[in-house]
């Protein structure tokens, strides 16, 4: 079973409809217990760091993130739930950035690039040992954001580019994420979903 944490952020439905294209039973949730003995737990994310934190805190999100790592447990961040397993985020942060959950160092930082936000179709340069990425490498996937991790971190990256060089995918272990939208991917988007969950 696949748990799709709800924290009040994020396409939940759409994920959730995406996730069963791979034939497993998908669940929305914010239960604690349901999130931490699923066989892989998405952690989605839409609007802005500091938002979506205050959020993965209501529901305990943090403590279940890091929890599922410590016992192997797959999770997968999605746009900002990529970016919030970061030590911290300088979006909308005037007294110092936020903290995020810690889980790779580095900071989220805004892109520089002439228009923003970073919205629409982009190709990701990738490991060739990419399990995410496998079949599908070079394809493009859906992006839409303003900030990004542009520091390699994990034991695998996948990189786009808008502006600057950022970073699209992180395989580390047990925890991946994407800074593009799978589930807005079309077939490539599909395929690398249905590639996370054959590895779980």
């Amino acid at each position: 079973m696949i748990a799709i944490l709800d924290y009040g952020s994020g396409n939940l439905r759409s994920a959730q409809r995406a996730f069963a294209t791979s034939g497993v039973d998908v669940v929305v949730t914010s239960d604690r217990a349901t999130a931490l003995e699923a066989d892989g737990l998405v952690v989605p994310g839409v609007g802005a760091f500091a938002a979506c934190m205050q959020g993965l805190r209501s529901v305990d999100g943090e403590a279940i993130i890091r929890e599922r790592i410590a016992k192997e447990r797959p999770v997968l961040g999605i746009c900002i739930g990529m970016q919030i397993l970061f030590q911290e985020g300088s979006e909308h942060a005037e007294n110092g950035n936020h903290k995020g959950v810690g889980v790779w160092e580095g900071e989220v930082s805004r892109l520089n690039a002439p228009i923003l936000p970073h919205m629409g179709w982009n190709n990701v340069e990738s490991d060739p040992n990419s399990i995410l990425l496998k079949g599908v490498a070079g394809e493009s996937f859906y992006f839409v954001h303003s900030y990004a991790a542009k520091k390699a971190v994990g034991q695998m990256q996948g990189w786009s580019f808008h502006g600057e060089k950022f970073l699209a995918v992180v395989e580390d272990g047990y925890v991946s994420a994407t800074q593009f939208h799978p589930e807005k991917s079309g077939d490539a988007g599909l395929a690398l979903i249905k590639n996370w969950v054959s590895a779980l």
